[in-house]
């Protein structure tokens, strides 16, 4: 769990202690202090940190009976986060929400993005106020390997068991646009909007059988709104507590679920994010 002393993080260290009971793991609190400044200033952040993380420590031992250690790591912190995570060998790296800054977040992405980029890592952003065990999971995908893969490290880890599982995906139709309208009459219109929404259908089945996934709910939707939009909604009618996804996805005329729709879903989300990165399947059991 990456901490920064914030409030925010105060949001990260309660998941993790649920996370931490319900499957009897060890918590490693790192703190990353940014070594481009005078060694002065390095080694008095430094030795703050090592006092400040130490006493939690012991507040999370005697209080919450969780086992934990502690880590002051040195270098710009997305990076050595994600290398922290590498060197105890996380099952999962636990942050909490950004904070937000329009220009910044533009040009060169929040700390938790720029970590998901570099980590190997599932990376969970705790945005909501933890009250308990996740128990409504929201599968978002696109149906790629990518997101394949999310699956299947949110069930390793875990976090499907005993949950109500729901999936969501959403479709698009390219002869819906303009010249496609143009050509074709009302009903057929509607026709083809249909086939689309059966074949997609199909898919999805395809998809849940490989993975061996039998959700509570399916969404299938039509694109008709940013993706993002659409997962947030169906977050928050079906009141979900955890969006889990792949950072990457198809290409092309299917390009749903890349990089730019996770990093929308991790900046306005209201409740937590598991981000499983698209090389997660070479961590070792």
């Amino acid at each position: 769990m990456a901490t920064d002393f914030s409030t925010r993080s105060d949001r990260a260290l309660r998941r993790s202690i649920l996370l931490a009971r319900q499957f009897s793991a060890e918590i490693v609190l790192v703190h990353a202090v940014d070594d481009d400044q005078p060694p002065r200033l390095v080694a008095a952040e430094q030795g703050a940190a090592d006092v400040l993380l130490s006493e939690l420590a012991a507040t999370l031992r005697s209080v919450d009976g969780v086992d934990c250690e502690t880590r002051v790591v040195l270098g710009e912190p997305f990076q050595a986060i994600a290398e922290a995570a590498e060197r105890v060998n996380s099952d999962i790296l636990v942050m909490g929400p950004h904070r937000r800054q329009a220009l910044r977040d533009v040009f060169i992405g929040t700390t938790v993005e720029r970590t998901i980029r570099e980590s190997r890592r599932p990376v969970i952003m705790a945005n909501a106020l933890p009250a308990g065990r996740y128990d409504r999971v929201l599968i978002a995908t696109d149906l790629s390997e990518c997101s394949e893969r999310a699956l299947m490290e949110a069930g390793r880890l875990g976090l499907l068991d005993c949950v109500e599982t729901l999936v969501f995906h959403a479709y698009d139709a390219p002869a819906r646009s303009m010249m496609g309208r143009a050509a074709m009459t009302a009903d057929e219109l509607n026709d083809y909007i249909a086939d689309e929404e059966d074949r997609a259908g199909n898919e999805l089945s395809e998809f849940l059988q490989r993975v061996d996934l039998l959700p509570s709910q399916r969404f299938i939707e039509l694109i008709e709104a940013p993706v993002y939009e659409m997962v947030r909604e169906c977050v928050r009618k079906q009141k979900v507590d955890l969006i889990v996804m792949g950072t990457h996805g198809r290409t092309g005329a299917s390009k749903f679920f890349l990089g730019s729709v996770a990093e929308e879903v991790l900046r306005y989300s209201d409740v937590d994010v598991l981000i499983v990165p698209s090389d997660s399947g070479a961590i070792p059991e």
